[in-house]
């Protein structure tokens, strides 16, 4: 059989041809600069987002306090002196969530300190200028210190 030109063109063009196969996927510096990218990030981000978690446990503290200041107003309500210890108002010497130890202080007829102490072992304890938190009750206003601690 005689196979004229147009006609072996045409048969060329319809037969198969090999498949170029393209490399997929990612070589390994594109992969490591990816990975540096993600850690730079991450060591920028990470202490941000201690210093939120520690300001977010702080409402532990407040808790506390505003649960003394309400026990102890209920105590000295029906005697003539605020208690002298939390034990006598029913009270625990930890904060709900156990980020702090409380404990009162110059307990008179007239006022007392409650101190709010971060817990070793918590990461409240690496709370810079806020690990020792102080209400002043006096004639039953309370002075909250240090202030900056305390947000509103």
């Amino acid at each position: 059989m005689i196979v004229s030109g147009a006609e072996n063109e045409a048969m060329r063009s319809s037969s198969p041809t090999p498949l170029r196969c393209a490399a997929a996927g990612f070589t390994l510096i594109e992969l490591m600069i990816a990975v540096a990218v993600v850690a730079v990030l991450a060591a920028s981000a990470l202490p941000s987002f201690q210093s939120s978690v520690r300001k977010a446990r702080r409402a532990d503290a407040m808790d506390a306090a505003v649960g003394v200041q309400h026990a102890q107003e209920r105590y000295r309500s029906n005697n003539t002196a605020y208690a002298a210890t939390l034990a006598a108002i029913s009270l625990s010497a930890t904060s709900t969530n156990s980020y702090y130890g409380a404990a009162l202080s110059a307990v008179s007829a007239n006022g007392y300190t409650l101190t709010l102490t971060a817990a070793s072992g918590t990461s409240q304890a690496s709370d810079t200028g806020c690990t020792a938190l102080t209400v002043v009750v006096s004639n039953g206003s309370p002075v909250y210190g240090p202030a900056a601690c305390w947000s509103k």
